[in-house]
């Protein structure tokens, strides 16, 4: 069993399916890969991998999600978990909402959508904590 997981958050459905795809492609059976489909959501999943004794090792988030932003959902991830690699994924944020994602939530890499499997790739990579690349 993997210890280590990747959870992509994004409220459309065909992202996250694409990213999980993609990301098992890449790395195949290295990590699990984990969705969710809104932050309220994705706080559900990081508790059950956490009672299951799986690391979350990078998060990829959408921007623009019903609930919560993701800049907000990363930077309050990022306090409670600094081990955790971030990664905003976009097609709408504006300067700002980087800004802040980079210094509140020290996101590692910022992924404009539509993005390619090279750089999905290159993200991941930077964003994993030493231990696991």
């Amino acid at each position: 069993m993997t210890h280590a997981a990747i959870l992509m958050v994004d409220d459309e459905k065909t992202i996250l399916d694409s990213l999980k795809g993609q990301l098992h492609t890449i790395f195949g059976r290295r990590f699990r890969y984990e969705t969710a489909e809104d932050a309220g959501e994705a706080w559900e999943v990081l508790e059950e991998l956490e009672k299951a004794g799986v690391r979350v090792v990078v998060i990829v988030s959408d921007w623009l999600m019903p609930g919560q932003r993701g800049d907000e959902f990363l930077a309050e991830v990022h306090a409670r978990f600094p081990h955790i690699g971030l990664i905003l994924l976009t097609g709408q944020a504006d300067a700002a909402a980087i800004r802040r994602a980079r210094e509140e939530a020290k996101v590692t890499t910022v992924i404009r959508k539509p993005w390619s499997p090279e750089v999905l790739q290159r993200a991941i990579e930077a964003a994993l904590p030493a231990a696991w690349v």
